[in-house]
């Protein structure tokens, strides 16, 4: 590894642009003083330390095992820095770094085989179709609330094996979970929080103890059948999986569903390509997610001092990956700021983060925004917008509260 030079200056003290925008401002808003920041320099000094945009560094950063997930993940920068909700996050998947990560993802990678996601095709497909084909018939509707939101709590149910009539409760806890890596989230909300994480955990031990004695085809079953060199979950880190599967398969994709809907509302002209060539959904998926994210920055910790781009980060400091800049960056997107679907010739997104922290769930996540995206495009024909879509905060987990929207029948 090559040594970081004593006379590189730290970030703080290197000279490089400052950019002060509203954490809780939208990132429609946000977006063209990051774009205008990223024409300055690939590192910038924004609200709560420096931000990387550019592509290129961006995408080093994240493959860069010193630079590691930092306990807590976000609580750490509303200020929760201990607790039970603190210790609960840490022992995550989202939380987890080092040796302990790379255990458990060995032996979790293996339940996420193709084969383990192919086989939720037809439920992905038959989920959609029920939810989206008496919504055609109206007319008009919200698809926040009547398409993105009923959408991915049955799909992560029946990927776990969990029965139909309890899914609206995990919908529920789910909801209430993942309040605390919103923004901007406050220690009041933390009993809840907690409560409801209880309330999951029981649950899912339950299941657990039930699939021991009968394993069935289901992931859960994948996860305790699953072993890397010996070595299986212990039942610990199988509730932490099962509920790190409900909260990163939920609401991540309830909000990138209706982001990317929201997306292609603006371009008519791309609703209707997709409608003519739904093979080109997954092509969609790829391209509104670089477009319109709704992860706009993945949080990483510096382990050690270490040197980048001529400026050296000291151990301890908080860097922002800014992966929604760097996803527009026209470094490496040619007309980075068009919607343009039948995009081929691009680097991945970084979205799904890179290296060691590659989201397990990426495939899945793909399969049912492209089922979503080709489904509506395909039952739905000249969307007009009847309202505004106002989108939560560019900090945390963002996407649209409400799209209604009327169309032809």
């Amino acid at each position: 590894m090559t040594p970081v030079s004593t006379s590189s200056p730290s970030v703080f003290d290197a000279g490089l642009p400052t950019i002060a925008y509203d954490v809780t401002a939208t990132p429609a808003e946000v977006y063209p003083r990051l774009l205008e920041a990223q024409a300055l320099a690939p590192i910038v000094l924004g609200p709560f330390g420096p931000e990387v945009l550019s592509y290129e560094l961006a995408r080093t950063v994240l493959r860069d095992n010193r630079f590691q997930i930092p306990p807590g993940y976000i609580l750490a920068v509303q200020g929760i820095t201990a607790g039970p909700l603190w210790d609960k996050v840490g022992e995550s998947l989202l939380g987890m770094d080092g040796a302990a990560h790379q255990r458990v993802r060995s032996v979790v990678s293996k339940a996420f085989t193709p084969r383990a996601v192919e086989r939720l095709h037809a439920t992905i497909t038959e989920m959609i179709d029920d939810i989206v084909e008496p919504v055609s018939r109206r007319g008009h509707c919200d698809v926040v609330t009547d398409i993105a939101r009923p959408y991915p709590v049955p799909i992560i149910c029946a990927l776990l094996g969990a029965p139909r009539e309890d899914w609206e409760q995990f919908s529920l806890w789910t909801d209430e979970i993942f309040k605390a890596f919103t923004f901007p989230f406050t220690p009041d909300g933390e009993p809840e929080v907690m409560r409801n994480w209880g309330e999951l955990d029981d649950y899912v031990d339950e299941m657990v103890a039930r699939r021991r004695h009968t394993l069935t085809d289901d992931l859960l079953s994948d996860l305790i059948r699953a072993e890397h060199d010996g070595d299986r979950l212990d039942s610990g880190e199988l509730r932490m999986m099962a509920a790190a599967l409900l909260m990163a398969g939920t609401d991540t994709t309830r909000n990138q569903v209706a982001a990317s809907l929201d997306a292609l509302c603006d371009h008519p002209d791309q609703w209707k390509l997709l409608r003519d060539k739904p093979e080109l959904a997954m092509s969609a998926v790829n391209e509104t997610m670089r477009y319109a994210p709704i992860s706009n920055s993945l949080l990483r910790v510096a382990a050690e001092d270490v040197e980048l781009a001529g400026v050296r980060f000291p151990a301890g400091t908080m860097v922002f990956v800014n992966t929604a800049a760097a996803n527009r960056d026209p470094a490496v997107y040619e007309h980075a700021d068009r919607l343009d679907i039948t995009r081929e010739v691009s680097p991945p997104i970084l979205s799904f983060s890179a290296g060691m922290h590659f989201c397990l769930g990426a495939n899945l996540a793909r399969l049912e925004i492209a089922e979503a995206l080709k489904t509506v495009t395909g039952r739905i024909s000249n969307p007009r917008r009847t309202g505004p879509a106002p989108w939560k905060p560019l900090f945390g987990l963002s996407g649209p509260t409400s799209l209604p929207i009327a169309f032809d029948v």
